[in-house]
């Protein structure tokens, strides 16, 4: 019988699941893999700068994809710096599969060269991992990571493997495929028949979408505009859940949350039914818990049982995917021949909650506004249906609340963890599996520094990347919570010694522009949309910009601060203060 090395086993088992790219770092205890990479041309390597870009490069690829995305990092700090990626993914639900080195396993646990116990560091931030001391198991072991990172609820899967068991020999054979992880994926019947009752009953229902709806693939996003087409509720989703239903609907009331809108907020607070689809209450969703929807009724549709009743009690859980349920709830509706009410009362309150035009903001014939920044960045790109992805801050609200969607899987970004320096590498993930589409990552002149070595990786593969950067010279979420919560006491979130944007990127070899004045706003939007290569665009904006509307942490959910509202004593800013700044 022949026999292959372990690190061959490992290319042929990759191959067998369908993986194209492998983002990665070599190290000398993952050699023997990128022997077997270099005489093996089935998989593309791309090589990133930094094993945390590798993690978030393979987190932008997944989520624009739907495919799992795949690393390759040695061992000690190599592994170590791939776990705020890997962490990452497990907060929002990113299928993964992390492929690490370790030492062999001789010298496993004697504190050798680069070695870190990788599966205790990952066990919390990971749906599984595995330490492979066989290669006779290497094969059995990649499917099953497949298997889980894609199945049930999707997250990181980690594969430790030490350097002997790469090198050493076992038959190649096909290993029996594993069963040992089977998530439930229907509705129970009972519950499915019960929720749609209580859903045709309800007089003022609201749908609260998640990720969820996106993770399921993009049938549930057309069964989700179905079902509400069909029970004519409002509908709202979680930051990411964004893209799962048309932002142009009538029934879109826009993000719900700490900084959605007040409508959303407000038609939660008030409705008497909420059906939870693909979400899990966050509390950056929720807000203080007993006030969050206090006279509704509750369904929780999630495929991860472990969601459910975590934060909210609810009336009517139904563990299921997406998409399975939302077709149960179709059908069960359809066959019954159910009505919704007339919600026409309740269309109008929320019409009156529209009115107060919470995504307002101050103009400026001076200054660049940042939400006028992502409104002209949306007007402008929107023909091209972009793929976005961002940063972490003000301007990642900023273009959740001023940048629309209308399909999913254009919408990336840190969502639980909230990791400064996600958007780059993530734009250069989608870029590689989307090489046709228009990707920007929208960043912030702090955040874009976490990761900045990146731009290197977008030069190596001539990937066309564009960066849009809100430059207000702060690292502003932190700076607006010092002002609001620290009277405007700003310890350390000044943005000090900045990089010249155009020259870095120069030295890259990408194009640079400066847009600094309104006038110049759309010209250097659209000469970074037209050039064929990537682009970095500093774009200087208001410097103490508030991203409004936003209810404080631990607040309820409908104490909200609006642009226009009497300023609380603790946000205002004198004028002998800004200048101090």
């Amino acid at each position: 019988m022949t026999e292959r090395s372990g690190a061959d086993i490992l290319m042929d088992t990759l191959v067998e699941q369908g993986v194209e790219v492998v983002f990665g770092y070599p190290g000398g205890a993952v050699l023997p893999i990128y022997d077997a990479l270099f005489k093996d041309n089935r998989i593309r390597h791309i090589l990133v700068r930094h094993e945390a870009g590798a993690a978030h490069a393979a987190e932008g690829y997944a989520r624009s994809t739907g495919k799992p995305g795949v690393v390759l990092v040695t061992s000690g700090p190599g592994a170590t710096n791939a776990v705020t990626g890997i962490a990452d993914a497990f907060m929002d639900s990113i299928p993964m599969v992390v492929l690490t080195g370790q030492v062999a396993t001789a010298m496993i646990g004697t504190d050798a060269f680069q070695e870190a116990d990788t599966i205790g560091i990952t066990r919390h931030c990971t749906k599984h991992n595995y330490l492979v001391k066989d290669p006779a198991d290497l094969a059995a072991t990649i499917n099953e990571a497949f298997k889980i990172a894609t199945t049930g609820r999707p997250g990181p899967v980690v594969i430790d493997i030490p350097k002997d068991v790469q090198v050493a020999s076992a038959p190649a054979t096909q290993s029996e495929p594993r069963s040992r992880f089977n998530p439930p994926t229907t509705g129970a019947p009972e519950a499915i028949v019960e929720a749609v009752a209580m859903l045709a009953a309800a007089k003022a229902p609201v749908l609260y979408t998640g990720g969820g709806v996106i993770n399921s693939g993009p049938e549930a996003s057309e069964l989700l505009r179905e079902l509400q087409d069909l029970c004519g509720a409002p509908l709202t989703s979680t930051l990411m859940g964004l893209g799962a239903f048309p932002a142009q609907n009538k029934a879109w009331l826009g993000m719900l949350g700490m900084h959605g809108t007040y409508e959303a907020n407000m038609a939660m607070n008030r409705s008497d039914l909420v059906v939870a689809i693909g979400a899990r209450f966050d509390d950056r969703v929720t807000g203080r818990i007993e006030d969050f929807a206090p006279n509704a009724k509750k369904i929780h549709i999630d495929i991860d049982r472990s969601s459910i009743n975590k934060t909210v009690q609810v009336d009517l859980p139904i563990i299921g995917d997406c998409t399975l349920v939302l077709r149960q709830m179709i059908d069960e509706w359809k066959s019954t021949g159910a009505s919704a009410q007339n919600l026409a009362e309740w269309y109008a309150r929320i019409d009156g909650w529209r009115a107060r035009n919470s995504l307002a903001y101050p103009q400026s014939e001076e200054e660049i506004m940042p939400q006028l920044a992502i409104e002209r960045l949306f007007e402008l790109t929107r023909q091209y249906d972009p793929i976005i992805t961002t940063e972490v801050g003000q301007h990642q609200m900023w273009a959740a609340q001023h940048f629309h969607f209308f399909s999913p899987n254009k919408w990336l970004t840190s969502g639980g963890l909230g990791t400064m320096g996600y958007g780059l590498p993530a734009a250069i993930g989608a870029q590689l599996g989307n090489p046709d589409a228009l990707v920007i990552d929208v960043a912030g002149e702090a955040s874009i520094q976490m990761n900045i070595q990146e731009l290197g990786t977008a030069s190596q593969y001539r990937l066309p990347v564009k960066i849009f950067i809100l430059n207000n010279e702060y690292m502003g979420m932190v700076r607006q919570w010092q002002e609001l919560t620290y009277e405007s006491r700003y310890s350390n979130s000044y943005s000090d010694s900045l990089p010249d944007f155009v020259k870095l990127a120069e030295a890259y070899g990408w194009k640079g522009i400066v847009i600094d004045n309104l006038d110049d706003l759309d010209a250097g939007i659209t000469a970074m949309i037209e050039h064929d290569g990537p682009v970095i665009v500093d774009c200087r904006v208001a410097k103490l910009a508030n991203c409004l509307p936003m209810f404080r942490s631990g607040a309820s959910h409908t104490d909200m601060i609006l642009y226009g509202d009497e300023a609380p004593a603790a946000i205002t800013v004198t004028a002998e203060q800004k200048a101090s700044v």
